[in-house]
């Protein structure tokens, strides 16, 4: 009996080990599908799922032009790029040339031998004045709605601290009691690599993207960023959300996201900054809530409301104990409304 028992582990040792091996690419679908386990009340060990970065999403792609916004203020600011600024320059542009050809032909020696006396024209210089000042308030007036937009943030759900360093970032979630770390990814071939290292994946984004600890955000969520130095000047920049704000040593700069479509997006350091300048990227994944509460349970964080609760529930205990009815009614109280 016993060397049937051994066959048969044997036999299934390989297997097991295949399984355990095999690992499953994460993908924005499978964070959805284990967002809605986890809604429903299903219980799933290691609910936090890190997502792989999407070709040509939050991705520099080698196009022309800019990147596909997914913040409203990225888009209206591409809109007004692209379908005004742009239209804008291209009549200028034209008409400019076209007054240079006319006066080139119009007025050249053979056809004009004894050149004109004129010293100025009131008409045309009130058209010339004019003209400016109009395209100049014709681009004003939308650019200061777009920027009013970007400096009044809604009241934010989550909060993020930012602070640059040569040359990484560090990430602080001081409602949620989250500290990290975030430095760039090595190639495995890089002789620099520290034995025993990790080196960067196709899952963790493109090289010189990629990071060992990504800044994980709610999808659909107001997002605050307090961005802030601690040695030189840096800039926190993510193009596809249309984000670029200094990080000045002593100061607080604030901006804010509301990104509704899961996924990572990448940014980097755009501040000369010294010598590794172009190693300090950026990677922020966009999850679902559900995702987000897992990820801050699997960093050793807690939510706000739950600790809040958790607090109002030990004092009702205590004042029960020490017999204050009043009390215990008020930090009951407490405790339904967080």
């Amino acid at each position: 009996m016993g060397w049937v028992i051994a066959a048969a582990a044997a036999f299934m040792a390989p297997n097991a080990m295949a399984a355990a091996t095999e690992t499953v690419e994460p993908t924005a679908d499978t964070a959805a599908e284990t967002a809605v386990a986890v809604d429903t009340g299903t219980e799933i060990e290691g609910a936090y799922m890190p997502l792989t970065p999407e070709p040509a999403v939050g991705i520099p792609d080698g196009r022309m032009g800019l990147q596909d916004q997914y913040t409203d203020i990225g888009q209206q600011a591409a809109d007004f790029h692209n379908n005004w600024l742009l239209v804008l320059c291209v009549v200028i542009s034209i008409f400019v040339l076209a007054l240079l050809g006319y006066a080139m032909i119009r007025f050249r020696r053979s056809a004009n031998p004894e050149p004109s006396r004129t010293s100025h024209n009131t008409m045309i210089e009130v058209i010339w004045t004019v003209v400016p000042v109009l395209i100049l308030v014709a681009i004003a007036v939308p650019s200061i709605k777009l920027i009013n937009a970007q400096y009044n943030a809604p009241p934010a759900d989550v909060t993020v601290k930012v602070i640059g360093n040569q040359w990484y970032w560090t990430y602080e979630y001081p409602d949620h009691g989250v500290d990290l770390v975030s430095n760039m990814l090595k190639e495995q071939d890089d002789p620099t690599l520290a034995e025993g290292a990790r080196y960067r994946t196709d899952a963790d984004g493109p090289a010189l993207l990629a990071v060992d600890e990504r800044i994980v955000i709610p999808a659909g969520k107001t997002v605050k960023f307090l961005v802030t130095s601690a040695d030189v000047i840096h800039a926190f920049a993510v193009p596809a959300f249309w984000t670029k704000m200094d990080a000045v040593p002593g100061r607080i700069n604030e901006t804010w996201v509301k990104v509704d479509r899961p996924g990572v997006y990448f940014g980097m350091c755009s501040e000369l900054c010294g010598a590794r300048h172009g190693y300090m990227p950026v990677a922020v994944e966009v999850v679902p809530e559900e995702q987000f509460n897992a990820w801050v349970a699997s960093k050793g964080g807690s939510l706000p409301g739950v600790e809040l609760a958790a607090e109002d529930a030990e004092s009702e205990a205590d004042a029960i104990e020490a017999g204050d009815e009043a009390g215990a009614e008020e930090a009951a109280e407490a405790a339904v409304e967080a």
